[in-house]
């Protein structure tokens, strides 16, 4: 064995001797607030449709919330196609998009989120197409909504809960009620531009007014997991 080798060997030892593993961490983040726009008040803008503006910040139910807008859509000939095209021109928050570049540098990015995989396609290529886990909607071949199909009932906390269950670490970032769960579930949550009546029912989980500064409580966060 040379001395070469014996060299390279030593420098190996040391470092796993004085730079412990890391863990497996995933951030798991929620899409619209959090990252992007809500799109149904976008799109009661552009349609001049004010039941379309309500979201999960106002109603929790998003099964139900998601029965409403299907119904308010086709009574008026609102299709898919039609918000696909509408939700099309909505760009990520300004610095989403470099947030995702700097999380993935170091951790694994899961994008957990209610919304319905054809309109969560849409931010994807503008967030460098980070994995998406979404829901869907049924169309029929008209284009017509016809029902929500939900992956998973509470799928943000299953969906940690699952990542636990293959000895991934979790940190979890949201902005409102729908997200409450995952942050529970999770080995760290921060929430992100959420409104007062979220963090006053949720203090519990520190809040970030940009990505900066987000960026840092993953960071701590990650550096304190055992």
């Amino acid at each position: 064995i040379n001395a070469e080798y014996m060299g390279t060997l030593s420098e190996c030892l040391f470092f796993f001797r004085h730079f412990p593993a890391m863990p497996h961490v995933i951030v798991c983040i929620d899409l619209e607030g959090t990252l992007t726009p809500e799109v149904w008040p976008h799109v009661a803008d552009h349609s001049g449709i004010e039941d379309l503006r309500l979201t999960t910040r106002e109603v929790p139910s998003f099964e139900g919330l998601m029965a409403k807008r299907i119904e308010v859509c086709n009574a008026n000939n609102i299709s898919m196609a039609d918000l696909c095209a509408i939700v099309d021109k909505l760009d990520p928050w300004p610095g989403a998009k470099e947030f995702i570049d700097a999380l993935r540098e170091k951790y694994q990015v899961i994008i957990f989120t209610d919304i319905v995989e054809q309109l969560g396609k849409c931010f994807m290529k503008k967030l460098g197409n980070p994995t998406m886990w979404a829901n869907s909607l049924d169309v029929d071949d008209k284009g017509n909504m016809v029902k929500l199909v939900m992956r998973l009932t509470d799928g943000k906390r299953k969906g940690v809960q699952a990542l636990h269950g293959l000895n991934f670490r979790c940190i979890a970032l949201g902005d409102s009620y729908n997200d409450s769960t995952m942050l529970q579930e999770a080995d760290a949550g921060f929430w992100v531009k959420a409104p007062a009546n979220v963090l006053q029912e949720f203090p519990q989980f520190p809040h970030a007014t940009d990505y900066k500064e987000l960026l840092k409580l993953v960071d701590d966060a990650v550096a304190n997991l055992k």
